[in-house]
């Protein structure tokens, strides 16, 4: 049975474009992968606690002894156990100045744990969580291609690229809707375009 792990971040519910991107690319896994099975996490709506001295701490075997910290400790161990399992990972992805949510981040945080998906060598460092597929779906208000102005100040798609990169991830693909925050037709556009990106995904 093949485990899909769908992460969306946009704060913005229903009025998210990478929310309704993420959900297409799900939906096309649904309709090619027999027996798919799935996983929702929604970490704006039940946000991950962002890392502190303590998480670090407790990671280095300090004991735990405050509920809200076990608690808290409990539920960044789920969201890994979750990675681990996945062979496809969906992640909606809006920019917010310039870079990722700060809640996907903290998501993050909980996933990039040396040991579990990186570990250090003699070579450096090695990605452990490779074969898995990660597919991005990426909203960004203005255009940041290479050939742009703002080019510099994308901070999220080269980011996303960089520390899956890190944890052993090689097959990683982005569905961009650019520019939905420049006018009604462009936003429309852009949105159909990556839902129609979505749609012929390949299984």
């Amino acid at each position: 049975m093949t485990q899909l792990l769908h992460i969306d971040s946009s704060v913005l519910g229903p009025n998210s474009v990478s929310r309704q991107v993420s959900a297409a690319i799900v939906g096309r896994f649904r309709q090619v992968t027999p027996g798919l099975e799935v996983t929702y996490r929604d970490v704006a709506a039940e946000p991950l606690s962002h890392l502190s001295g303590t998480h670090v701490a407790i990671a280095y075997g300090a004991p735990v002894e405050d509920p809200t910290v076990k608690a808290e400790v409990a539920a960044g161990q789920a969201a890994l156990e979750e990675f681990l399992a996945a062979d496809i990972v969906v992640i909606g992805a809006p920019m917010y100045n310039f870079s990722i949510p700060s809640q996907l981040k903290a998501w993050i945080d909980r996933i990039a744990v040396r040991g579990k998906t990186f570990s250090y060598g003699p070579n450096g460092p090695q990605g452990l969580a490779g074969g898995k597929r990660v597919i991005i779906a990426v909203s960004r208000g203005g255009h940041y291609g290479a050939d742009t102005p703002m080019a510099t100040f994308e901070h999220l798609e080269t980011y996303l690229r960089s520390v899956f990169s890190f944890i052993g991830v090689t097959d990683l693909e982005f569905i961009a809707a650019d520019g939905v925050q420049i006018g009604a037709e462009q936003r429309e556009q852009a949105l159909a375009n990556a839902l129609q990106t979505a749609g012929g995904l390949a299984a």
